[in-house]
């Protein structure tokens, strides 16, 4: 299991005549984690941080402890934090002996900074040495981020915002950060939205924060008013096979055990049996049957959805032509269905709805198959919903969101009354969607993913698994792990090009089992494919050339 390092961010913020500004740094790309990526100053809690208590005022341990929701240590995530932000940006918040900023010219700033950075001398023995003190008071706490399970390296961080210290300049340290701007949130963003600029998702979450202020006077004064709630953590009370359990806060059941029961009764279930019908509380009317189909793409089956007030019942994704699944939503429906609505034709998710429109009679809604094999060609829609049109059912309006990507018929149904987004394809939980081309198309993908973003929703009932919680969060982190496996593609070709495709995904894909390279090959297709689309990639004689550099 990968261990989980204690880390710290800092948005240095700073009011401009363009408007409110934040520093970004761009990581290294040869940097393990996130290479390549704009990011706030920041890393992992020093073993020594905690000595550096001694040079902190405005606030103690104590106290920083106790708005981080922490027993103690909370101190050393800010110191942590500052020391970082001189190491990778040059900048200091920090007091001298009169209670004065640190001026630009300060040689902290530069031989200080230098030793600092080549372990010649410590943080404490630094600030000692030159008479400073390290107002954590003037750091306010915004955000609590933890790398989901996966990923090579996980950290436990915690992000702050502070004003930028007055005449000091920001320059990026050569070595872990290769370049440095000042940007507007908001202009930051739309640059990340364009591919102009790779951010990971805290990051993306926390500049949306910011944007949300004119100036820095008035972000600080939120943020130190209102940092952020304890998040429920620990063990969530469950049943499995029938007997009480605890789940785990990584564990997939977590974020929808936690939802359907808030007040840890141990009623929500933390497995999904098909055919087992599972009423989602937090939207009434909704209840999910899972078919009985599992497998290593389909997880543990393909989720139908039933929305229905006992008069009208309408499906999303009927699933796979199997009758005991069918039979089983009829039945809860009481064979009232007016409408099946097909988030897109893969043959996992809409080959049951031409046998319930035979049994009932029901409308079939969803945009026509594609052609390829993976299709269901029976599906034939009687209505083809457009882009932003809403449709009326029994649990309240849907606004339908063309998605394409995983397919290009890809549909997803939002549920606005009660925020929660039907995801089919789009959104996988506790995996990553695969692309597949021609139908597939990673830069349509992402779009998508990025256009939902822009969409009011909490909560995300994906076509495979169970609720995913902080939605939008889930969003980013799917941008943020195409994006860099799109940047291992790239090294991949830029280093071992001309090259083939089977070759190319061995190096871009080097952390997945033997047995899953055929299916990975087909994404890094599709990353190759977009990279062709921009310019930066070209297929000659059967093999794959960088036109980077």
């Amino acid at each position: 299991m990968t261990a989980i390092r204690p880390a710290a961010t800092l948005a240095l913020v700073r009011d401009s005549d363009r408007g409110l500004e934040v520093l970004l740094l761009q990581r290294t790309w040869q940097a393990a984690f996130l290479p390549g990526y704009f990011v706030f100053p920041g890393g992992a809690v020093d073993p020594c941080d905690p000595d550096v208590r001694a040079c902190a005022s405005g606030r103690n341990d104590a106290a920083v402890s106790q708005i981080l929701s922490l027993d103690e240590g909370g101190a050393d995530y800010m110191i942590a934090a500052l020391r970082e932000c001189l190491e990778e940006a040059g900048l200091l918040l920090a007091l001298d002996g009169q209670g004065q900023p640190v001026p630009g010219d300060h040689p902290i700033l530069t031989e200080g900074r230098e030793a600092l950075r080549r372990e010649e001398v410590g943080f404490r023995e630094l600030c000692e040495g030159h008479g400073l003190a390290l107002p954590l008071d003037r750091l306010a706490y915004v955000g609590h981020w933890v790398t989901p399970p996966g990923a090579p390296r996980r950290f436990d961080t915690r992000f702050f915002v502070a004003l930028a210290p007055p005449g000091q300049q920001a320059s990026h340290d050569g070595s872990e950060t290769v370049d440095h701007a000042w940007m507007m949130p908001a202009e930051a963003l739309a640059a990340h939205r364009h591919g102009r600029l790779a951010l990971s998702y805290p990051t993306l979450r926390t500049l949306r924060l910011i944007g949300e202020f004119r100036d820095a006077e008035a972000l600080l004064r939120h943020a130190h008013a209102n940092p952020p709630t304890l998040r429920p953590g620990g063990p969530w009370p469950a049943r499995r096979d029938g007997r009480g359990c605890q789940v785990e806060p990584d564990a997939p059941a977590y974020a929808e055990v936690r939802r359907l029961d808030p007040h840890r009764h141990g009623t929500a279930l933390a497995e999904i049996v098909p055919g087992r019908a599972v009423a989602l509380a937090l939207a009434p009317g909704v209840t999910r049957v899972t078919a009985p189909n599992p497998g290593v793409m389909t997880g543990p089956g393909t989720n139908s959805y039933l929305l229905g007030d006992g008069r009208d019942h309408v499906v999303i994704d009927p699933g796979p032509a199997d009758p005991e699944h069918l039979e089983r939503l009829l039945a809860l429906a009481g064979g009232r269905i007016s409408r099946v609505l097909v988030t897109h034709t893969h043959i996992d998710h809409s080959p049951g709805a031409a046998w319930l429109k035979a049994r009932t009679g029901a409308r079939l809604v969803g945009l026509p198959p594609p052609p390829g094999a993976s299709q269901d060609a029976t599906f034939a829609p009687d209505h083809r919903p457009g882009h932003g049109e809403r449709i009326d059912t029994p649990a309240g309006p849907l606004k339908v969101l063309h998605t394409p990507g995983h397919a290009s018929n890809h549909l997803c149904f939002l549920l606005e009354s009660q925020r929660l987004l039907f995801a089919g394809d789009q959104v996988m939980q506790g995996s990553t969607v695969v692309i597949n081309p021609p139908d597939g198309d990673m830069a349509a993908y992402i779009a998508a993913l990025h256009a939902l973003g822009q969409e009011a929703f909490d909560t995300i009932a994906p076509g495979h698994g169970f609720l995913i919680g902080e939605a939008h969060s889930a969003l980013d982190f799917l941008i943020t792990h195409r994006l860099a496996r799109e940047h291992k593609v790239a090294r991949a070709l830029a280093c071992f090009g001309p090259a083939s495709l089977e070759a190319l995904t061995r190096h871009a894909y080097d952390d997945v089992p033997e047995a899953r390279l055929g299916v990975a090959a087909r994404s890094a297709l599709a990353h190759l494919l977009k990279l062709e689309g921009e310019g930066r990639a070209e297929q000659r004689d059967g093999e794959w050339i960088s036109r980077e550099g």
